[in-house]
């Protein structure tokens, strides 16, 4: 059994214990699944198998939220990527990237924040689950995982696990899609589980 394969046993195991073993705080129910990005394609295959295992076998409903597809659907519904196209262009990535963390984080625009909060209060924390995918999209630094993690907390019961396409800095610093700018951060010095972080 690969490493992978194992620390998605045990989600599971924390996922359908009574109590939920993910997070000792209601109002924090968040867990990081650290995964290589290079087991990218592998680690949806075992995502999709353990929410097949999660509503077949416990009763569980799971929803995926694509924060790819949140984030294009934020900059569509705001500046629209004609903008950012054109302010990249004349100003710079750099700048460009700027732009776009605004429209994911002011209230001004359309936050990650709300967007995932009115997915939430869709939900039933008894018997959903959350799995949110896709954080690649958000690279290189348009918007820090730490940060909608930290963001969340309050908001929802509904259990979170964050897929985290990354690579171990330590016993609980994570580096995001293994780029060089992206380690000891300290982001994840708090009281979210992370699986895979070994």
């Amino acid at each position: 059994m690969s490493l992978l394969e194992e620390q998605i046993r045990v989600l599971e195991e924390d996922l359908v214990a009574c109590p939920l073993r993910i997070s000792a705080y209601h109002d924090l129910p968040f867990a990081i699944f650290r995964y290589d990005p290079w087991d990218e394609y592998a680690c949806r295959k075992h995502v999709r198998l353990l929410a097949h295992s999660l509503e077949g076998n416990h009763g569980k409903r799971v929803t995926f939220i694509s924060l790819a597809r949140l984030l294009w659907k934020v900059i569509q519904e705001t500046e629209g990527l004609d903008s950012i196209i054109a302010e990249e262009k004349q100003f710079g990535f750099d700048r460009a990237q700027t732009t776009v963390y605004h429209l994911l984080s002011d209230d001004d625009f359309l936050p990650l924040r709300n967007l995932l909060t009115e997915e939430a209060g869709k939900l039933d924390p008894e018997k959903d689950v959350m799995f949110l995918v896709r954080a690649a999209a958000l690279a290189p630094g348009m918007y820090r995982c730490s940060t909608l993690l930290d963001e969340m907390h309050g908001r929802t019961r509904v259990p979170m696990i964050l897929f985290y396409p990354g690579t171990a800095e330590g016993r609980t610093d994570l580096r995001f899609m293994n780029l060089p700018d992206r380690a000891n951060l300290g982001a994840y010095n708090y009281r979210v589980k992370i699986y895979g972080g070994h």
